[in-house]
């Protein structure tokens, strides 16, 4: 599988305007390849939660040039507190703010999720074709080309095609065979929406824990919202399925199982019902051994979904999408080495990040019981009495992507491909 040799430059179709499709198509298109992003939304989608940066994803960012912009649309959140119904905090947990060590659970580095797709945008939308209201119906491939065939009628050839839509990701479910199940569940369900913000409302992130394996938390990205997260530990046919359901069953749902919780519950409830944003989900790892097939690639959640309790899907994105651009720059002529070298060279680092989630840890942080509550909020108070979360997060030497070192690649000259590891970063 070799491409027509008079031209170096591949033509490329991204699936998904999201973090991890906007990031490949910024390093492809500055390597000069021709770019074509496909988004199912009528615009773009600018929307979503507070995410944030960690680890490799930082460096990530840095050598994309776009950490300050980062940096200058980051919320301002200090730290986690952890509440009792009275709102008060029996423990706080503070940002990592020194420079050194690792992220606590608040980044140094948190923004909006429509903040970060706007930096992308604005960064790649003079260099790469962006097609909204769009999707791909289907595709076929053959030894030449990948034919997709778009939601307009119209259909186009490329070289390669990439899918970037997310968990869910239909390219995803395209090639691979009908008997796999890529999921692997943790039994954890999550909501989350916006609300007017009050004044009570401060900078830190308040965590409250309800008997039964539920969590509430709350936090402000500016001076006019306020986000509520309500986080449901259930194993049941229901709570699998509601996320599929029409949004007003879902809201129904979470309005149901939180009810009783004590705190600011009936504030959150009442908001949620006329809230403008509303996303719900299960909380899923993407695990499959099989991240491409002749001309067609994934990255990002599409490929290794790692969950939220990663802390590093943002920067996973980014990260994927580094490493595929890398690797199809050394080597634009060879995609099936390409595409092998893009799933050796990652494979460690997703098998790093998604090793961090822990069911049994993750039970822990969401007691059934008051007096596991009470167990959980009265240890924790007394860790960070003595400042060991600080002491631990300034003295690690390494954060949540561990060890595994962010590749360096040289800028292809026309025609030809540097090697890895020589000349300038793609920056």
């Amino acid at each position: 599988m070799t491409l027509r040799a008079e031209r170096f430059g591949l033509k490329v179709l991204i699936c998904g305007a999201g973090v991890a499709g906007q990031a490949l198509a910024f390093w492809l298109a500055r390597a000069g390849h021709e770019v074509t992003v496909v988004e199912r939304f009528p615009a773009l989608r600018a929307t979503g939660a507070q995410v944030d940066l960690r680890g490799q994803g930082i460096d990530a960012a840095e050598r994309m040039g776009v950490l300050d912009l980062i940096r200058a649309a980051r919320v301002d959140e200090v730290g986690v507190a952890f509440v009792n119904a009275q709102g008060k905090a029996r423990a706080k947990i503070m940002a990592n703010t020194s420079g050194t060590g690792k992220q606590s659970l608040t980044s140094e580095y948190e923004i909006m999720r429509g903040d970060l797709v706007r930096i992308l945008y604005d960064a790649t939308k003079d260099h790469v074709r962006y097609i909204f209201g769009t999707s791909i119906d289907r595709f076929e491939q053959d030894e030449a080309k990948v034919t997709a065939h778009f939601s307009d009628g119209t259909s186009e050839d490329f070289d390669l095609l990439v899918g970037a839509d997310g968990q869910g990701s239909r390219i995803r479910r395209a090639i691979l065979p009908d008997e796999i199940d890529p999921y692997w569940r943790v039994g954890i369900h999550m909501a989350y929406w916006f609300i007017p913000r009050i004044e009570t409302d401060g900078n830190i992130r308040d965590t409250y824990m309800v008997p039964g394996g539920r969590q509430i938390m709350r936090r402000s990205h500016n001076a006019d919202e306020t986000q509520v997260y309500f986080v449901l530990r259930e194993q049941s046919a229901q709570a699998s399925a509601i996320h599929r359901e029409p949004v007003e069953m879902q809201k129904q749902f979470w309005a149901d199982r939180f009810r009783d919780a004590g705190w600011q519950t009936e504030r959150f409830i009442h908001g949620m019902h006329g809230a403008p944003f509303f996303y719900s989900q299960e909380v899923l790892q993407v695990r499959t051994d099989t991240w491409s097939k002749g001309r067609v690639v994934l990255v990002g959640d599409a490929a290794h979904c790692a969950s939220p309790y990663s802390g590093m899907g943002v920067s996973g994105s980014l990260v994927g999408a580094y490493v595929l651009a890398g690797e199809l720059n050394h080597d634009p002529g060879n995609l099936p080495r390409a595409l092998a070298s893009y799933d050796r060279t990652l494979r460690p680092f997703v098998d790093e990040i998604q090793a961090t989630v822990k069911p049994g840890l993750l039970r822990l942080g969401m007691p059934k019981s008051r007096l596991a509550i009470n167990a959980f909020q009265s240890v924790t108070a007394l860790a960070t009495a003595l400042r060991i979360p600080a002491l631990v997060a300034r003295l690690s030497t390494e954060d949540r992507g561990g060890d595994w070192p962010l590749p360096v690649y040289g800028t292809p000259p026309d025609g030809g491909s540097a090697p890895r590891g020589d000349g300038p970063n793609l920056r």
